[in-house]
């Protein structure tokens, strides 16, 4: 049993100080993101009615398996067990080092997909900006094309020059910062939909799904309606740290008591958020919605590129938080590997104008890290297609990283017994989660692919 004395050292030593409201504030913060900007354009393919149902219902599934999940913090006992710091060390610990494997490849893939998706991102806002700044100048009916090429790759080079800093996703004024501009660009789209609305003096929108007579652009929206689910499912997305946010809790009392309170009012909270902008830029400008709602506002000037930067600010942060763990697995899978290459030994030089600062550097990481970051700037050059890989996101984390990994592990953790009826209902939620995730995928990768034979290769126009 944990021993908590009066400064909150925990059994395995470290101090402890987290509670309800830090930990509702973690998870509130770490499921708003850049992906709530794509919700209006979500609702305009589902409609009214089913939209709505699909947001709920998402919020419902995330619920009740992060409950589970904060059960399996500990194991075997989920009061007095062993701790299990991270997620992937839960998937260790109840299903073993195969599953470990794949679950550690599902989220990397998920780390890096992000990566490529906050670079399409930054290139996105901008290009609002500048073309913001035009219409203010020149007026709105100005010719105001923007490329998003030269965007893409100067936030490269800046992303190379960031992943050369040691332990940047550990910074904690960064994790700070971009919860609050993330936080700031949501409640300004939120703001600048309701006043649109108020102007137009009507609710635009149906209520069920806007089919098309012309074969060709039915097609098109039924993916459209499947990328649509990506996209809900990638908002809610945040099982993959709710173990790291229940480490930060103090064990009196029990972890997971506090960690499912906190879930419930993180979920609520941001459900009742995602379901006001969703509806709010749906019912403002009905199925003409841009893909990022802030693309679709010009005035108030002022406001509007504010929004766009707290987008870039975020980003040029949360990317590093996303992209160190990659590269923090490559050095160590390289270090282990050829432990007496030069590729891996550590040099130091000393930094010049200073005194005692030093500089300690591998060339893995010397050159393997810019690699990588020109290897995601040339995909995302590829592929810059916002919803598109918002929606193959949820996908990838949808139904493995957050349905059926927690089932699972719950089931190893409270020994379910095969065949009974809470075993028969988590088999049946796993099996629509996974429909959900492959209609999801196909929809947007298909969406990828009918929007690639309409445009050129390297050639982006935002």
């Amino acid at each position: 049993m944990d021993v908590e004395g009066d400064a909150g050292v925990e059994d395995d030593g470290r101090i402890r100080t987290g509670n309800l409201g830090t930990a509702t504030a973690h998870a509130f913060t770490a499921a708003v993101g850049a992906g709530i900007l794509a919700l209006p354009w979500s609702m305009a393919q589902l409609g009214w009615i089913l939209g709505c149902i699909v947001l709920i219902s998402f919020a419902l599934i995330t619920y009740f398996t992060a409950i589970l999940l904060a059960d399996c913090y500990r194991t075997p006992d989920p009061v007095h067990g062993k701790r299990n710091y991270t997620y992937i060390t839960a998937v260790r610990s109840l299903l073993g080092p195969t599953n470990e494997i794949l679950c550690a490849i599902m989220q990397y893939a998920l780390l890096w997909g992000t990566m490529i998706g906050y670079t399409v991102t930054t290139a996105i806002s901008v290009a609002a900006v500048r073309r913001t700044t035009c219409f203010h100048a020149n007026g709105q009916h100005a010719k105001c094309g923007v490329s998003g090429n030269i965007y893409m790759l100067v936030f490269g080079v800046i992303q190379i020059v960031l992943s050369q800093f040691p332990n940047l996703e550990k910074v904690a004024f960064l994790s700070v910062f971009a919860s609050a501009t993330s936080f700031a660009y949501a409640i300004i789209a939120l703001g600048l939909s309701i006043a649109k609305l108020f102007s137009n003096h009507h609710v635009k929108g149906t209520l069920m799904v806007a089919y098309s007579d012309v074969p060709e652009a039915a097609s098109a929206k039924v993916w459209h309606v499947f990328q649509a689910l990506g996209n809900i499912a990638l908002a809610y997305t945040f099982s993959m740290i709710l173990l790291e946010i229940q480490d930060t809790l103090k064990s009196s009392p029990p972890e997971n008591k506090v960690m499912k309170k906190a879930t419930m009012f993180a979920i609520g909270g941001t459900t009742m958020f995602y379901i006001t902008l969703g509806c709010m830029g749906y019912a403002a400008f009905g199925t003409n919605v841009a893909g990022n709602i802030l693309a679709g506002f010009y005035h108030p000037y002022w406001l509007v590129v504010i929004a766009n930067l707290c987008v870039i600010l975020h980003i040029v942060g949360a990317y590093q938080v996303f992209g160190q763990p990659i590269f923090a697995i490559n050095e160590k899978f390289l270090t282990t590997r050829f432990p007496a290459s030069t590729f891996t030994t550590i040099y130091t030089i000393k930094l010049p104008c200073t005194k005692k600062s030093i500089y300690s550097f591998t060339l893995s990481k010397l050159l393997l890290r810019p690699l990588f970051v020109v290897v995601t700037t040339l995909l995302a050059m590829m592929f810059p297609f916002f919803n598109g890989i918002l929606g193959l996101l949820g996908a990838i984390a949808f139904w493995p990283l957050t349905v059926q990994f927690p089932l699972r592990m719950y089931t190893e953790q409270f020994k379910i017994k095969k065949w009974s009826c809470r075993w028969i209902c988590f088999q049946l939620l796993s099996f629509v989660s996974l429909i959900v995730t492959l209609v999801s995928g196909i929809g947007s990768v298909a969406s990828m692919l009918d929007s690639l034979k309409k445009a050129k290769l390297f050639h982006i126009n935002l």
